[in-house]
């Protein structure tokens, strides 16, 4: 078996082959500055590089090794680096992550440590090519394009749309809000024989319902006060084209029993009028509630139910796609991070694991949106727990539930000691989620650095 290649730039020969001899599992390949450093990224993709910090001409200053990890990032984005540092430089290594190293080892280091660590970077680096490659080989083509996944459960939703969309039938996409409906209905459209007609969206829960029959059906000239000149409803406007009633559930009983009129008879009258205009409209239907629950309990109508479920569609929220949520994350992180001119980000291991394991209630909506702030908010080019906004939520929720806990009802407590409480777990939890990461901790409350080292004394904590 061909072993995997590490370069490592150490201008120590001893600790050069120290690393050599202590790591048999891998091909070390040296370089001892930044010169040999570089020729040898030209000529080999290595996708893992221990750098120490100190190299020459100032082997006793960082600032050469801070210039050559800039560089490796700029030849290499992807290659993972593992700063060796002494052991009193801490500040540097957190520092050298900031700026796009993978992680750090202290010395003397300990051959055990870095072996796992390099282990974690291999397993990292093959994890996110495989979703690099995937990125390129899911975007169907035609208009389902801008939809990612490379699940099952998706693929054979993306199967479905091919099947379904160049039929003139009416098509009922139910899933929670975030997941996409409105994207696999523009995606239907453009896979259909009417591509090249309007594509008009109705939102029924976001217009008001006294306003929401002209949206839909438009007006005649003197239908009521106000109304000096005729309107072409946007039904009438995606003629020879798709009309997607989005929220369709919210619809009120009057308007469900004109757009069931319409479904059987293709032809609507505006208000104020007594002409029948016949259309050709594709209707596609989308809903966050359960449709069925809904006739059940009398707020939609059961014949325009059956008229519109003749395609029915689900979109999976993505808690159901788990195998998705890296890929997206990932296609996200590229583009608001080229939209920001912030270069190539990425995301620590924390971030990978927090990301993969939160429920996603907002589905992709929502993991887009924790990954633009995110990306706004970071100073360096690496995502941690502390920067997304669902990690501070779901810290407070357990902040709350262990005060609660703690708290008897038989002990009253001050308002002082309630807060010297709150404050205490909070700044305990900060901790055990970073690990005892000062800085991190620090972005995780809010607070400046000097007052964390404050509240550790304050409150006695140490090595969480």
């Amino acid at each position: 078996m061909t072993k995997r290649k590490i370069l490592v730039i150490e201008d120590e020969e001893n600790m050069a082959k120290q690393l050599k001899w202590g790591l048999p599992s891998f091909e070390i390949i040296t370089a001892r500055d930044s010169s040999d450093a570089i020729e040898l990224l030209r000529n080999y993709n290595f996708k893992v590089i221990t750098l120490d910090l100190g190299l020459p001409p100032h082997p006793d200053s960082p600032t050469e090794g801070f210039k050559l990890l800039s560089r490796i990032r700029r030849i290499n984005p992807y290659s993972k680096v593992v700063v060796i540092t002494g052991n009193t430089e801490r500040e540097n290594a957190l520092k050298a992550i900031a700026e796009g190293a993978f992680d750090f080892c202290e010395k003397p280091v300990d051959l055990q440590v870095l072996t796992i660590i390099i282990e974690r970077a291999f397993r990292v680096y093959d994890l996110e090519d495989e979703n690099r490659k995937l990125h390129l080989k899911v975007r169907a083509p035609d208009g389902l394009a801008n939809m990612l996944g490379t699940s099952q459960i998706m693929q054979q939703l993306f199967s479905t749309i091919r099947k379904i969309s160049p039929s003139d039938y009416p098509v009922l996409i139910e899933g929670e809000s975030g997941t996409g409906k409105e994207m696999i209905a523009k995606a239907i459209h453009s896979l259909s024989n009417r591509k090249e007609g309007p594509f008009v969206i109705i939102n029924c829960g976001a217009i008001p319902e006294n306003l929401l029959e002209s949206e839909l059906f438009g007006y005649e000239k003197g239908a009521f006060t106000g109304a000096n000149t005729k309107k072409i409803g946007k039904l009438e406007r995606a003629d020879r084209g798709s009309a997607f009633l989005d929220e369709i559930g919210e619809l009120p009983l009057g308007l469900q029993v004109k757009i069931l009129r319409f479904l059987q008879e293709g032809t609507i009258e505006r208000l104020g009028g007594n002409k029948q205009i016949q259309l050709d409209v594709r209707i596609i239907a989308a809903t966050n509630v359960k449709l069925k629950k809904a006739v059940k309990e009398g707020r939609f109508r059961e014949d325009l139910y059956f008229r519109l479920n003749v395609l029915p569609l689900r979109v999976p929220p993505l808690r159901e796609r788990g195998e998705d949520i890296l890929l997206l994350a990932r296609h996200f992180l590229d583009m608001f991070a080229f939209e920001s001119k912030k270069g190539n980000m990425r995301f620590t291991p924390a971030a990978l694991k927090a990301l993969l394991e939160y429920s996603w209630p907002g589905n992709v909506r929502e993991l887009e949106n924790v990954i633009k702030r995110a990306v706004v908010i970071t100073e360096g080019r690496l995502i941690g727990p502390e920067h997304l906004s669902f990690m501070k939520e779901a810290s407070l929720e357990m902040l709350m539930s262990s005060s609660s806990e703690s708290i008897t009802p038989d002990v009253p407590l001050t308002l002082k000691q309630a807060r010297s409480m709150a404050e205490r777990e909070a700044l305990k939890r900060a901790l055990m989620l970073t690990k005892n990461n000062i800085s991190q901790a620090a972005k995780i409350l809010d607070v400046s650095r000097p007052t964390i080292h404050d509240l550790i004394k304050k409150h006695k904590l140490r090595n969480l």
